[in-house]
């Protein structure tokens, strides 16, 4: 693994930090919505303006990478993020805090962006499905890691905000250090929704009702375990416990749905992920440690259902059309990540906490429902070409998903590629602008993110290029 991640060990070091940095700012800003007396519905909508940011931030990318660069862009993204950050404890109003999350999502969709980008282009072909699989392990990894720091100071002081703050700013240190050549653009494709559709409609139903899941825990999951009166370090533990049963579980639950059909594991999945979420308010007036084992294994099966749909679509395309359909289901999943947290809100404002866990199992059964619909339906799923490898995976901005193992066919060899966002982000949405469909790719929306010659040369340090920083 050593010899995998040394080349790019600068650009995971940036990861690792933006995401100890971003991670713990969103359960931070849970516990402290509530000392502020902040209603669930309130804290829904403020969550929602993260994801709308990261949607908004997809449009914003392209035209600053073009004009400044990638090591610039990074540090006018990172900048914003670390001050926007810093501004939460200054101001306690709902609607400062809506826009700052705006603002957040905006800036890290921008810092995302650069780092997978280079981190795709900094890969040989024929690794990139190794390198996907470590990228996600770090991601996970740092994400579970970031709940812990919130044990490192009192949520209620401006500490924990400038830890944050100060771990985004850190991750500009790696990136900017790297001697790599800024790497070149190519065009990235998007499949249209109808297209989609036709194609593969469990995975379209399975991208969009995970990201009303999703966005909702990612939302609303701090403020559940704060409402039912978890203390700091038990809802600490609560997303902590949720992380791990999804890097745990993903793994068992891909390989079955190499060998069987992916609708039918999409259905068991969802059937008992939909009832596991139910139990998770019981589970919470028993004990703490119930409600994270519970929690657990909810995650398992919960951050499985968008891996799940990525392979089944994957499963129904032509390798050079991968890319195009990747970034069509960001986009759904996208969307319902920004609904979401609004919604679940709504509910909980309406019907208590346990709202939660009951929107969690309704979206959960609504797509089981739909997959055995599909699956009477048409009975054998019928695959394009060679099956897909399922890959364990967090929803990341579509450069990552360049790194996919079914998608390395289309891949150049050189280390200068790079594919830049087009239509949705991490997690934590997406958008783009329609194009015109020609020849072998009648069926995709082509997207021109950058013409040649039009990217602005950045200035280099002397001297050989290394590997690394």
């Amino acid at each position: 693994m050593l010899h995998l991640t040394r080349p790019i060990l600068s650009l995971l070091s940036g990861v690792v930090l933006l995401l100890l940095g971003s991670g713990l700012l969103n359960t931070l800003l849970a516990i402290r919505g509530g000392m502020a007396g902040f209603d669930d519905r309130t804290m829904g909508l403020i969550m929602s303006g993260y994801f709308l940011g990261f949607f908004a931030g997809t449009f914003v990318t392209l035209p600053v990478v073009r004009r400044i660069g990638h090591i610039r862009t990074f540090s006018v993204a990172a900048a914003f993020a670390a001050v926007s950050v810093s501004l939460h404890p200054m101001f306690e109003s709902a609607v400062v805090w809506g826009v700052l999350r705006f603002i957040t999502g905006m800036s890290l969709v921008v810092l995302y962006t650069v780092i997978e980008g280079w981190l795709n282009s900094q890969t040989p072909a024929q690794q990139r499905g190794q390198v996907f699989a470590i990228y996600m392990i770090v991601n996970l990894a740092a994400l579970a890691v970031a709940q812990q720091l919130l044990k490192l100071g009192d949520v209620g002081t401006f500490m924990l905000f400038s830890l944050s703050a100060m771990l985004v700013t850190l991750s500009l240190v790696p990136v900017a250090w790297t001697r790599r050549t800024p790497p070149s653009v190519p065009e990235v494709q998007r499949m249209k929704i109808t297209t989609l559709w036709t194609t593969a409609p469990v995975a379209v139903a399975g991208a969009l009702l995970s990201g009303l899941a999703m966005g909702a825990f990612w939302g609303m999951g701090a403020v559940f375990a704060s409402r039912i009166g978890l203390d700091t370090s038990g809802v600490a533990a609560f997303v902590t416990a949720a992380i791990i049963g999804g890097a745990l579980l993903q793994y068992p639950i891909g390989r079955y749905s190499d060998r069987v059909d992916r609708r039918r594991v999409l259905a068991m999945v969802t059937v008992v992920s939909s009832v596991v979420a139910l139990l998770l308010y019981p589970a919470a007036m028993i004990h703490a440690w119930a409600l994270f084992a519970v929690i657990a294994v909810y995650g398992g099966l919960a951050f499985t259902v968008y891996p799940l749909s990525i392979a089944h679509l994957i499963d129904h395309l032509d390798s050079e059309n991968v890319l195009a359909g990747g970034s069509g289901l960001l986009l759904l999943h996208g969307i319902g990540a920004a609904v979401g947290p609004a919604f679940s809100g709504q509910l909980m404002e309406m019907l208590g906490p346990q709202a939660l866990t009951t929107y969690f199992a309704v979206m959960q059964v609504s797509l089981a429902g739909f997959a055995v619909w599909q699956l009477n339906k048409t009975r054998k799923d019928i695959v394009t070409g060679d099956p897909a490898q399922f890959v364990a995976m967090v929803r990341t901005t579509p450069v990552a998903l360049e790194m996919h193992p079914d998608d390395t066919e289309q891949q150049p060899t050189s280390t200068d590629g790079e594919a830049a966002a087009d239509l949705s982000g991490s997690g934590q949405g997406g958008s783009g602008q329609s194009g015109s469909s020609q020849g072998a790719t009648s069926q995709a929306e082509e997207i021109r993110l950058y013409q040649p010659g039009s990217q602005q040369a950045e200035p280099q340090p002397a001297g050989p290029q290394e590997n690394g920083s």
